[in-house]
């Protein structure tokens, strides 16, 4: 996968208890009077990876946010999805596939929350990518 630096969420970043991905994209002003979704039109490829497999704990929830202040002080969360233990494997692939609709505020992150024991291994590489490769 090619991913684009500037919209990288985690890069390998460690999850060892719940939190924030360690990038924000701030996808800029909303001018007065319009309205903003970048879910709608054409797919912008998102790509959730694990690249070190977790141990310990239960599941591993995952949430694509969205917020009007970089602080998250009011996030909205436009999806999530939990995985179990036994998927978090090198190389899982989290879905979706494209940044969901709803994606209509400034800013933009993921949040990983742990549930179970905290895990002292799993990382996960997540952000806009080029296009993602599919052998079905």
């Amino acid at each position: 996968m090619i991913f684009d630096q500037q919209t990288l969420l985690s890069d390998a970043q460690a999850i060892t208890a719940t939190a924030a991905s360690t990038n924000i994209i701030d996808l800029g002003p909303i001018n007065a009077g319009f309205a903003r979704d970048i879910g709608k039109g054409k797919p912008i490829p998102l790509r959730v990876q694990v690249v070190e497999a977790f141990n310990n704990l239960t599941s591993l929830a995952v949430a694509l946010q969205t917020d009007d202040n970089a602080g998250f002080a009011s996030a909205k969360t436009v999806w999530t999805t939990t995985v179990v233990l036994a998927d978090l494997i090198l190389g899982k692939v989290i879905i979706p596939e494209f940044i969901p609709r709803g994606t209509d505020e400034r800013y933009m992150r993921l949040n990983y929350t742990v549930t179970g024991t905290a895990p002292t291994l799993g990382k996960i590489t997540a952000g806009a990518v080029m296009g993602s490769q599919s052998n079905g």
